[in-house]
């Protein structure tokens, strides 16, 4: 095959349960190193693969401070016990930063430069708390940032607040979104959907095997009585428009997490007897509105349907990242998205949302329901912070 037309492929992926990013959570007493390693491991013995034969590893982390720093792709690739000669570095895109990692991963394959790689993402919430990062050695708000934003940038939560007011969201719609993501989680989760890339973590406290962010008894009715979640006098002030409906209960929880993908060169698979389980279609990356932040997904979603050539009703299923409930509930109104096939087995709200980890755990979860349904394309995209997002489109083999 030359290199023009090599097709990159999924052959596995593989994700640990969602943990409470909360101390006491079942996955916060692993460092995030170990429970990277843990996903490295599993990938090569459930494919019976060498260390060797790994070209190079890429992990997403967002929070890349403390126990996540040094680059704690090659820290996990050492902790599994890989041959030292396999490389590994880190990607931050925020949110997506996995999804770039599967993205990175697929092209470097296609360009002829890889043959097998890992692509996957770490994030323990619970040990290496959110917003941390930007709390050590100065603020990455610099001043040539402050005079072009002079009212300064805000919060993904007040972003998500604004989409919810520019688009008519109401607070009932928004509940009435998250109690179905755990709904459809939960369902999910009892089919055992979720087993083909599932794997059990040992921890102090025993075997930790179903993710413990979903809540099967979440009902619209018990979420309205929760109180918003990022309101202050000053925001009020700023935006008097808000009236503020977004919680903790039409947010995704802080988790912890780790997943991967296997990708290789279709040939390669073939070679070593492993059976292709989806392509690389199209991929997509765009910036977007800074204050707005989360809208990427809209723009990223037309500008690989474009590139594919596929219209939105040719996509059988879409996983979008459920950072907030007001996320694909715009997006879905924007690209005229059949809401049947968004995120048909939960999402993030219920999942949780491992920031590091999230894009190749979308991933995962994309591929098993195209697996499960007979479906021929999946796409996924993802908000990110600073006003991003990336889309990609997988086709079931």
């Amino acid at each position: 095959m030359s290199i023009a037309a090599r097709t990159a492929v999924i052959v596995d992926a593989v994700r640990t349960p969602s943990g409470r990013g909360k101390p006491g959570g079942a996955l916060s007493g692993i460092h995030p190193v170990d429970l990277a390693a843990h996903v490295l491991r599993v990938t090569l013995e459930r494919n019976g693969l060498e260390s060797s034969q790994i070209d190079d590893v890429l992990l997403g982390c967002v929070s890349q401070v403390g126990e996540q720093t040094m680059n704690i792709a090659r820290q996990a690739v050492l902790a599994a016990g890989f041959d030292e000669r396999v490389p590994a570095t880190t990607i931050d895109r925020q949110c997506g930063s996995s999804q770039q990692a599967a993205h990175f991963a697929a092209q470097g394959v296609m360009a002829g430069q890889y043959d097998i790689v890992i692509a996957g993402g770490i994030e323990s919430m619970s040990r290496v708390p959110l917003g941390i990062a930007a709390s050590v050695a100065g603020s990455p708000f610099s001043p040539a940032l402050h005079e072009r934003y002079p009212a300064g940038l805000v919060n993904q939560g007040v972003s998500a607040e604004l989409i919810a007011s520019r688009w008519d969201l109401s607070r009932e719609t928004l509940d009435a979104f998250a109690a179905e993501s755990h709904r459809r989680a939960a369902d999910a989760a009892a089919q055992g959907r979720f087993a083909s890339q599932l794997l059990p973590v040992p921890t102090d406290a025993g075997e930790f095997a179903v993710d413990e962010t979903v809540r099967p008894a979440t009902t619209e009715a018990g979420l309205s009585g929760l109180a918003p979640a990022f309101r202050t006098d000053a925001l009020a002030e700023r935006f008097p428009e808000l009236d503020w409906r977004i919680t903790p209960g039409n947010s995704s929880p802080l988790t912890d997490g780790a997943s991967a993908v296997l990708i290789m060169s279709e040939q390669k698979a073939i070679e070593l007897g492993l059976r292709p389980r989806a392509r690389f279609h199209a991929f997509a990356v765009v910036g977007d509105d800074p204050l707005m932040m989360l809208t990427g997904p809209i723009p990223a979603t037309r500008r690989i349907l474009e590139r594919s050539g596929l219209g939105i009703e040719d996509v059988d299923a879409y996983e979008v990242n459920e950072a907030f409930a007001s996320v694909p509930l715009a997006w879905a109104a924007e690209v005229g998205a059949d809401a049947a096939k968004l995120n048909p087995w939960g999402g993030a709200i219920a999942l949780g949302h491992a920031l590091g980890s999230s894009g190749t755990r979308l991933l995962g979860t994309l591929l098993a329901y195209l697996e499960a349904t007979g479906g021929r394309y999946g796409m996924q995209t993802m908000c990110e912070g600073g006003g991003m997002a990336n889309a990609t489109i997988i086709e079931r083999l």
